[in-house]
């Protein structure tokens, strides 16, 4: 009588041990042995550590990953409510000011120490200043064609820009102050409100502190603010 041939043993394939594992969550009930006596590759010294070990790792790096989060949220958070609360001192400011110099002084004084902007230029045209008793003041300036040509010629055809200046057209666009030696930067701003009434120019010596990549959205905002009181504190402002 011949003998069965034992049948070779098969080798389970990983794969299908795992999706059944996926299957089966409560396997290791009543086999927690198991689980002491599994290796796994350690994530940072080599070798092979306990499951559990693993997992206890793995848990902390999850935990120290998510406060990590949680930190930038609260950085981001807090950093919006310092602008927030700049802002909100700043449009105060503005519309605080009894009249057009008195606008421009409150721009470049809150600019300057809330927002580390140390020059400001507030280009308006001519029919903005005729019926004003006094020429205007820095930062405010006559908008003339020259001038007119050069800031257009900055925007590109945006309403809003940042970019580099150049110390000849900071000498041009803001010549109430002193020019660096070497490139800074600015924002650039067209000011209306149903009619062009110039620009906003804020400029800093340090050629970073604008970059074009930069968005505009505050820049646009002031200049809204800014107009809209440009109109109304005109010689009729009671």
């Amino acid at each position: 009588m011949s003998r069965v041939a034992p049948e070779p043993l098969k080798t389970l394939d990983p794969d299908r041990v795992a999706e059944w594992l996926a299957t089966q969550p409560d396997f290791f009930v009543g086999r927690e042995g198991l689980l002491q006596q599994l290796k796994v590759p350690h994530p940072e010294a080599g070798g092979a550590t306990s499951l559990l070990e693993r997992l206890v790792h793995d848990l902390r790096a999850r935990a120290e990953k998510a406060e990590g989060r949680l930190e930038q949220l609260l950085e981001s958070a807090r950093h919006n409510e310092a602008q927030y609360r700049r802002t909100r001192e700043l449009v105060l400011a503005l519309v605080a000011a009894q009249d057009r110099d008195a606008l421009g002084q409150a721009l470049a004084t809150q600019l300057g120490e809330h927002f580390s902007t140390p020059a400001v230029a507030l280009w308006c045209p001519a029919s903005l200043s005729d019926n004003e008793p006094h020429p205007p003041q820095a930062p405010r300036q006559v908008l003339d064609e020259h001038a007119g040509s050069r800031l257009s010629s900055l925007l590109d055809g945006r309403t809003s820009r940042c970019t580099r200046l150049t110390p000849t057209d900071w000498k041009r666009l803001l010549p109430h102050a002193g020019a660096p030696r070497r490139s800074g930067s600015c924002a650039i701003t067209r000011l209306s409100l149903g009619e062009p009434l110039g620009y906003l120019v804020l400029a800093s010596p340090d050629p970073e502190h604008f970059r074009a990549s930069m968005d505009t959205l505050f820049t646009e905002y002031v200049g809204d603010v800014v107009a809209r009181l440009l109109i109304s504190l005109g010689p009729d402002h009671v």
